[in-house]
């Protein structure tokens, strides 16, 4: 999540009214679980809280995840709002929508991956390379080993691995 993004979701928070206190965030992606941010409001949080969390997505992104924490917040007596969803735990038919919702947002979730990954495989089949360039001189790999350097005194020669050597020769000479 971009800084902004977090920023706007503090601020609409502490608009309605919320202690600076008691937000908890997080800058690494709701689909991890063991946030630090999320840590941190399992600790804090005592019987008869509302959690308020801007959107359904940014507690967690994945369905069986969002169970479990509304589960474990539910057991201890805590309540979730989704402000801008509009939704609530509260009560049986919070809870079922809630769920809903959070595997509606799962399975979006992995059309656009999937989507993703299509076009990937399509620009690769177009000779699109991904990933980061190369910073190994090849050309120098090459006149070391033509002049008899072995592998193990080239990568100390380059400061590489051996098994990087092995490999830009076995593509040099394919």
């Amino acid at each position: 999540m971009s800084q902004q993004s977090l920023d706007g979701q503090v601020k609409a928070l502490k608009e309605a009214g919320v202690k600076t206190s008691r937000i908890f965030t997080d800058k690494v992606s709701g689909s991890h679980v063991n946030r630090e941010g999320l840590q941190s409001l399992r600790v804090k949080v005592e019987a008869g809280d509302v959690i308020l969390v801007k959107k359904l997505d940014r507690l967690g992104r994945d369905t069986a995840d969002m169970i479990a924490l509304i589960k474990e917040f539910d057991g201890i007596g805590v309540a979730i709002r989704f402000w801008d969803d509009g939704i609530s735990t509260e009560g049986t038919m919070g809870k079922m929508v809630v769920t809903i919702l959070s595997a509606v947002a799962q399975a979006e979730r992995q059309r656009i991956l999937e989507r993703t990954n299509e076009g990937r495989i399509e620009a690769k089949a177009k000779g699109v390379k991904f990933g980061r360039k190369r910073s190994i001189d090849m050309e120098k790999i090459k006149a070391l080993h033509k002049n008899g350097i072995g592998a193990t005194d080239i990568a100390k020669q380059m400061g590489i691995g051996r098994s990087t050597v092995y490999k830009s020769l076995n593509e040099t000479y394919k």
